[in-house]
């Protein structure tokens, strides 16, 4: 069984998009996502420094443009080959699994991230805050001491990894100070994502939702609320909605995963987050991540020729 990862945001990296663009699928698809958005993409994936590119309204659409344009070239690198049976995407990566499923078309998929990353920008400048992942430490330790120190926990995602998110004055405290036997790295995001601090985001996401054409998946996909699959597009972008503002549970998506035997997952652009994790959490699964062309040789072996 092939499953399609998502990635979320702070997996790009800057020039991430430039060994891709030499592709002419991939290149018309960038194209295509700059005129729809009204932004250069391929300015701020390929010459854009670090900070331009953690800028929430750019992070947020580039990288589902991104995730976008590496589906089209891995389906025309592999034509009939490719058998994709599900997907999954964490947190903004949703909407980019939303497209693989079918819910969303591309367009669909890039309007409603740009409206999310624009409402969940102005979120965050109500209020300086960020993220940081603590990796390591006894779980159950861990999200005692985040509580203790109030803090959030943003993302499970698994093998002993959490995202801690608030304050920037409290996420910098967790950093200089990690909890017992863990270590604390910042993550390149523009506030505490998936938090209470989102949820004046949540109102507008919801009335341009209503705006949109949804359809039910026609590939198994999973949600980040609960890692239960969904059969009702129109649910899944509720879902996608209320999610800004509550916990990803990429745990339970792997959980899932494991569950539903997947033997390939594919992570698509900018990966290495998520094929990461898998590897520690899921050894069963081949994991891989689509960080250059030359991974492409690598799914054609992983699913035969």
């Amino acid at each position: 069984m092939i499953c399609i990862a998502c990635p979320g945001q702070g997996s790009q990296a800057p020039g991430f998009l430039k060994p891709w663009l030499e592709i002419p699928v991939f290149n018309e698809q960038i194209e295509k996502a700059s005129a729809v958005l009204g932004i250069d993409l391929v300015h701020y994936g390929t010459v854009a420094d670090a900070d331009a590119i953690r800028d929430t309204k750019i992070a947020q659409p580039l990288i589902v443009a991104a995730g976008i344009a590496s589906y089209l070239t891995l389906k025309d690198s592999l034509g009939q080959r490719l058998v994709v049976s599900a997907t999954a995407g964490h947190s903004v990566g949703e909407i980019t699994a939303a497209y693989v499923s079918g819910v969303f078309d591309a367009e669909n998929a890039l309007r409603f991230v740009q409206r999310r990353g624009n409402e969940m920008a102005d979120a965050a400048a109500l209020e300086q805050s960020s993220m940081a992942a603590v990796l390591g430490g006894e779980i159950d330790s861990v999200l005692a001491h985040l509580e203790s120190v109030g803090l959030f926990a943003a993302n499970y995602n698994g093998a002993g990894q959490v995202v801690a998110a608030g304050s920037k004055d409290l996420i910098d405290a967790l950093i200089a100070t990690p909890p017992t036997g863990s270590r604390v790295v910042a993550l390149q995001v523009a506030g505490a994502f998936h938090t209470s601090y989102m949820e004046p985001a949540r109102p507008a996401l919801a009335a341009v939702a209503k705006e949109l054409n949804v359809q039910d998946p026609e590939i198994s996909i999973w949600t980040n609320n609960d890692g239960s699959l969904v059969e009702s597009g129109q649910k899944f972008l509720d879902l996608m909605v209320n999610q800004v503002s509550n916990p990803v549970r990429w745990d339970k998506t792997m959980a899932s995963m494991e569950g539903a035997n997947v033997s390939v997952m594919i992570e698509l652009l900018p990966a290495g987050a998520l094929s990461g994790i898998a590897k520690r959490a899921m050894p069963n699964t081949v994991a891989i991540a689509l960080k250059t062309p030359a991974d492409l040789d690598k799914v054609a072996e992983a699913i035969g020729k």
